[in-house]
């Protein structure tokens, strides 16, 4: 089957971009071990726009492969195409786990391919160095609520503030309440909906003392 290059519009060239930075925060998170390449149907001559972590010896403007043309022949065969995962080798034979997941444009067009590459023969040092919290280079560890609905996640946050506030001799009693809303706030959790009326409840206060804490620290932001 012949495929023709893809004249991309304006918005497909957004999307490839998005692709690329996605392909950048994914590199970041699994690790070396993992080759990530982006590629752009509107040339199969030089289809890779993106590569990190590279293994493969490839660069930006390096051709599409000859499977993934095949690959390319599959999606074009299911409209519903999204990803395949399998096992291949790259060209000096050492193995990999591979998944090609398709980048679609408006109305579902094809427009390119992002690829990952585990490869199954990275030393065992080099794939825990990517799993484990490298003090060295100072990345954040957090500390995310993963909560099951809104009423859950307002809860726990406000229970963490109010411990650190009462945990805080500094803070005088008569501003822990203000102290814990502008935690909340630092946090987002009023862009939550019915945020304000919840929160008032818990802390035993009316929403309007809620809601002037809040222009308060938006004031206070402006200045």
């Amino acid at each position: 089957m012949e495929h023709l290059p893809i004249t991309l519009t304006e918005f497909d060239k957004l999307i490839l971009e998005e692709y690329c930075n996605l392909a950048e925060g994914l590199g970041e998170y699994l690790g070396d071990c993992y080759e990530l390449v982006v590629h752009s149907f509107s040339s199969f001559d030089h289809s890779v726009i993106k590569i990190v972590n590279n293994h493969s010896g490839r660069k930006e403007g390096s051709p599409i492969t000859d499977f993934g043309l095949k690959m390319l022949s599959n999606i074009k065969a299911d409209p519903n195409f999204r990803s395949m995962t399998y096992y291949n080798k790259n060209v000096s034979g050492k193995p990999l786990k591979s998944c090609t997941n398709a980048i679609k444009g408006k109305h579902g067009k094809v427009i390119g391919m992002l690829c990952i590459n585990f490869y199954l023969d990275s030393p065992l040092y080099s794939f825990m160095e990517s799993i484990n919290p490298d003090v060295s280079q100072k990345v954040a560890i957090i500390n995310e609520t993963l909560a099951e609905n809104v009423d859950e996640l307002i809860s726990e946050k406000l229970t963490a503030a109010r411990e650190r506030v009462f945990a805080d001799r500094t803070i005088q009693a008569v501003n822990r309440n203000r102290e814990i809303i502008f935690s909340l706030y630092s946090d987002g959790i009023f862009n939550m909906k019915d945020s304000v009326v919840k929160v008032a409840s818990i802390l035993g206060i009316s929403k309007n003392t809620v809601y002037m804490h809040i222009r308060n620290f938006k004031n206070q932001k402006k200045d």
